[in-house]
C-alpha cells in the first residue's frame, strides 16, 4: 500500500510537470511576456533581456523533470530538482498571492488560467506530493537500464526544444487563447445569459453643514432628504464579489479618424486583414514589404486592411515613413494585441468576427499564393497541411524512440 502511494505521488507530480512544461513550450513568447510582467512589477526590468532564456529554460526543466518522474528514470536526481523547485516557488507564490502584482500566474500558460491564490494552494498540494517523493527517493527503482534512461532523456530534450524553437519562430502549435483560429470574437466578448455580474459595496459620504463632519452612509440610510443638515461629498465603491469575466475583454479598435470601429470590424460580412504589431519599435521589419504588397492586393479586391498597434501616433508615423506603409493604423490595448497573435508583426484574417487564419511574419502568404482564391478554403487547406506536418513529426519521434530502445537492447546483449 505504501509503495502504491509513493508511485501515485510520483506519477501525479510527473504528469503535472509534463503538462506545465509542454503548454509553456508551445508558447514561449507567452512565457516571455509573463516574465517581463513580473520583472517590471518587482522593479527588475534589467532582467527583461533574459526573459526569453528563462522562458525556454523553465519549459525544458519542467518537462524533463516531469518525464523523469512519470517514467521513473533518474528519479533521485529528478526528486532533488522538483524539491528545490517547489522550495523556491511555494513561498514565492505566497508573496505573489498577497501582493498580486500580476493577476494571472502563468504557470499553465493560457491552457489553464489560475489566480495567484489558486496557484499558491495548488503549490501547497504539490509540495506535499513532492515531499513524499523526495523522502522516498531511494525506494524508486527503474525498469529501464542506464542506457535506455539516457536515450529517453535525450529524446525528450530534443522533443521539447524542437517544439519551443518551432513555436518561437512561427506560431504556437496549439492555441489555447480566445483569439485562436476558429474562435468568434463577438462570442468571446459576450457573457452567457444569466452570468453573474460584479457586486459592489457602495459607500456614500456626506458632510454635515453645521460641523463640517464627514460621515459614511450606505445606499439604504443616506440622508438624501435632509438637505438642511447634510450635503453630498463623495462616493466610494468596493468590489465584494467578482462576476463572470468574458474570455475577451478590453479589446477595442480605435481608428484615427472614425473612432471606435470594433463592432464595425466584427460584424463586417467581408474579409478583413489586420497586421498586428503591439509595439512598432520592437517589430521585425524583415517582411514589411510583403505586408505592403498584401495590403495593396487587399485594397484592389475590396478587402479591408488595417494595421493594429499600441504604439504612439509619433511612432506610427515614423514607422510608416520608414517602410512606405500605405494602410491605416488603428490602436488597441497592448496586452490584448500580445494575446491576439504571438508575432510582431503578425497577420490575422477575420470574417464576420471569426478568426479564419493567422500568420507570423516569417510565414506571410505571397500575393501570388492567395490571388483569386477563396480565403476560407485556402486557410482550411493550410491548416490541414500543418496538421499533417505535426503527425509526421510525431511519427518520426516515435520511430526514433523505438530505434533507440532497439539499439540499447542490442548493446546490452553484446556487453
Amino acid at each position: 500500500m505504501i509503495n502504491f502511494i509513493r508511485n501515485i505521488c510520483r506519477i501525479l507530480t510527473g504528469a503535472l510537470f509534463i503538462y506545465s512544461g509542454f503548454v509553456k513550450g508551445i508558447d514561449p513568447s507567452g512565457s516571455y511576456y509573463k516574465f517581463t510582467d513580473y520583472f517590471n512589477a518587482f522593479h527588475m526590468s534589467w532582467l527583461n533581456d533574459c526573459a526569453m532564456f528563462f522562458s525556454f529554460a523553465l519549459a525544458l526543466f519542467e518537462f524533463i523533470v516531469g518525464i523523469c518522474l512519470f517514467l521513473n528514470i533518474k528519479t533521485k536526481t529528478a526528486s532533488w530538482g522538483v524539491f528545490l523547485f517547489m522550495a523556491v516557488m511555494t513561498p514565492l507564490t505566497l508573496i505573489l498571492a498577497i501582493k498580486n502584482p500580476v493577476s494571472d500566474c502563468g504557470c499553465f500558460g493560457d491552457a489553464l488560467i489560475l489566480t495567484n491564490w489558486e496557484t499558491f494552494w495548488k503549490n501547497m498540494v504539490l509540495l506535499v506530493l513532492t515531499l513524499g517523493i523526495f523522502f522516498n527517493r531511494d525506494k524508486f527503482h527503474s525498469i529501464f537500464n542506464v542506457l535506455e534512461q539516457s536515450i529517453l532523456i535525450i529524446l525528450s530534450i530534443v522533443f521539447i526544444l524542437s517544439i519551443e524553437f518551432y513555436c518561437y519562430r512561427h506560431l504556437p502549435l496549439i492555441d489555447f487563447r480566445p483569439y485562436a483560429i476558429g474562435k468568434n470574437l463577438t462570442e468571446g466578448m459576450t457573457p452567457p445569459p444569466g452570468a453573474p455580474h460584479d457586486e459592489y459595496e457602495i459607500t456614500l459620504q456626506y458632510r454635515n453643514k453645521q460641523t463640517g463632519e464627514l460621515k459614511n452612509f450606505t445606499e439604504k440610510d443616506y440622508p438624501w432628504q435632509d438637505t438642511l443638515n447634510w450635503e453630498y461629498a463623495n462616493t466610494f465603491e468596493k468590489l465584494i464579489k467578482e462576476g463572470y469575466k468574458t474570455p475577451i475583454h478590453d479589446f477595442n479598435i480605435e481608428h484615427p479618424e472614425s473612432g471606435n470601429i470594433t463592432e464595425e470590424i466584427l460584424t463586417d460580412n467581408g474579409y478583413i486583414l489586420l497586421a498586428v504589431s503591439y509595439d512598432l519599435k520592437k517589430a521585425n521589419p524583415a517582411n514589411q514589404q510583403e505586408l505592403n504588397k498584401l495590403a495593396a492586393y487587399a485594397q484592389e479586391k475590396g478587402i479591408r486592411f488595417y494595421g493594429l498597434t499600441a504604439s504612439t501616433d509619433n511612432d506610427i508615423q515614423q514607422y510608416k515613413d520608414r517602410h512606405a506603409v500605405t494602410y491605416d493604423f488603428c490602436t488597441a490595448d497592448e496586452t490584448q494585441l500580445k494575446t491576439v497573435i504571438r508575432s510582431n508583426p503578425g497577420l490575422v484574417l477575420l470574417h464576420q468576427g471569426t478568426v479564419v487564419n493567422k500568420w507570423g511574419y516569417r510565414d506571410l502568404p505571397n500575393v501570388e499564393e492567395i490571388q483569386d482564391k477563396d480565403l476560407l478554403a485556402y486557410s482550411l487547406s493550410k491548416q490541414q497541411a500543418r496538421t499533417n506536418r505535426l503527425l509526421v513529426y510525431i511519427f518520426i519521434l516515435a520511430t526514433l524512440t523505438c530505434l533507440g530502445f532497439y539499439c540499447a537492447k542490442k548493446y546490452n546483449k553484446r556487453h
